[in-house]
């Protein structure tokens, strides 16, 4: 929850928060957790939601304080095995779609880090984000587009 989290936020210590807030919400009711049948997409749903209400609260607010860091948005390559100019590269790369993920819009952001780096399906999405498939197919579409675009720009 904490990677997926980190991803939303771009911040440590907010997706440790967000985290936190989903884990407070959910602890006391931990007996209805056992009975759902496919509990990680159902715990991404909740703190999806749980990030986008905390967003919008925050765009409300008249004092935002705005620190947006860069951030790694995926692991670092392992360096056993690998020679110290490919883990350079590896993290070049990183660097880049990192960079390039943070120029497209909350939505399409979303369904790339959801579809592409945690592997959801998009009928899983269609109920993480209560969003038809045909939405999240165009959403998917234009934000690969955009990453395709910046990054040939970029290289």
């Amino acid at each position: 929850m904490y990677q997926l989290a980190f991803r939303f936020c771009n911040n440590q210590a907010d997706a440790e928060d967000l985290v936190q807030d989903v884990v407070i919400k959910l602890l006391p009711r931990s007996s209805e957790m056992s009975q759902i049948e496919k509990l990680r997409p159902w715990l991404t749903k909740v703190l999806y939601r749980l990030f986008i209400d905390q967003y919008r609260q925050r765009m409300r607010s008249p004092l935002s304080l705005v620190t947006e860091g860069e951030g790694e948005l995926f692991e670092q390559p392992d360096p056993s095995g690998n020679t110290p100019e490919a883990q350079t590269e590896a993290g070049f790369s990183q660097k880049r779609l990192a960079r390039a993920l943070l120029t497209l819009n909350t939505d399409q952001r979303t369904v790339v880090l959801l579809h592409d780096v945690e592997g959801y399906t998009l009928s899983e999405l269609e109920g993480i984000l209560d969003c038809p498939q045909g939405t999240l197919k165009s959403r998917l579409s234009r934000a690969r587009g955009q990453l395709r675009e910046y990054l040939q720009k970029n290289e």
